[in-house]
């Protein structure tokens, strides 16, 4: 079942409404809920992000530590793998793997004054219990996150479930979305280190106008090798946030040592 919990309504406190821009057809409200309830999940401005993720105006040497992937500079851990993911051409997700545990990043634009984190869990969960799986929305070390029992189908043909955490944090335009696997998703003590990557991440937004949604593009370092790990596997329905990209399929990788 999906527990429904509202969030929070410190987290405008420190927000002073002069401080809203001014609307613009890139980043028009959705319609007002305020009177359903539920509505107060939504069209909230980004919360305060004083431990990150950062956006590049706020991180003086961003390749300081991290991968530069073009749209996010991803911390490097030692001992870590790589990974990327491609939508047709582009590159829009990157997947931190750690001995059994696994972080995948993606980064999307989103309006300026308004973060679009609470309506896309809702879609997420709606989508996962749909097929069939248990989704529970909690408060966790990251903010307000889902905790998943995604159903999947095993090596030897039969369903079995994955533990899953999609996390995610709304920034000045953008929005970081990260899905946590394998033991990070189910053992604190193995979480640690992957939640810290995902502070840590600088997101690069980019002045160009994009839609609300739209992924932010990545690329790979100038010196890397992609190692393909096979041909990928027909997508079927994809995502239920609409990017196409299945977190819990392995994808061309980059071996990233520090």
């Amino acid at each position: 079942m999906f527990r429904r919990r509202k969030e929070r309504e410190d987290a405008i406190d420190e927000f002073d409404e002069a401080q809203a821009p001014d609307e613009s057809t890139e980043d028009a409200r959705e319609p007002d809920h305020s009177g359903d309830g539920e509505g107060s999940r939504y069209n909230l401005p980004p919360a305060p992000r004083p431990d990150g993720p950062w956006d590049l105006s706020e991180v003086k040497e961003p390749g300081e530590g991290r991968v530069d992937l073009g749209g996010l500079f991803v911390p490097g851990v030692e001992g870590m793998e790589l990974r990327v993911e491609v939508a047709g051409e582009s590159i829009v997700a990157a997947t931190v793997v750690l001995r059994d545990s696994a972080v995948q990043l993606q980064g999307f634009a989103a309006p300026k004054s308004e973060g679009i984190w609470g309506e896309v869990r809702d879609e997420i969960a709606s989508g996962i219990t749909q097929q069939g799986g248990i989704v529970d929305e909690v408060e966790g070390p990251l903010g307000w996150e889902l905790r998943a029992q995604v159903p999947v189908q095993l090596p030897d043909g039969t369903n079995g479930v994955q533990l899953v955490r999609f996390v995610g944090c709304d920034g000045p335009r953008w929005f970081l979305r990260g899905v946590i696997s394998g033991q990070g998703a189910v053992q604190p003590q193995a979480a640690g280190v992957l939640e810290a990557v995902f502070r840590d991440t600088v997101v690069v937004r980019g002045e160009a106008p994009m839609a609300p949604r739209d992924p932010i593009v990545l690329k790979l370092p100038t010196d890397a090798q992609m190692v393909p790990d096979g041909a990928a596997p027909e997508q079927g329905e994809g995502s239920k946030f609409g990017d196409g990209i299945d977190p819990m399929r392995r994808g061309p990788e980059i071996t990233e040592l520090h």
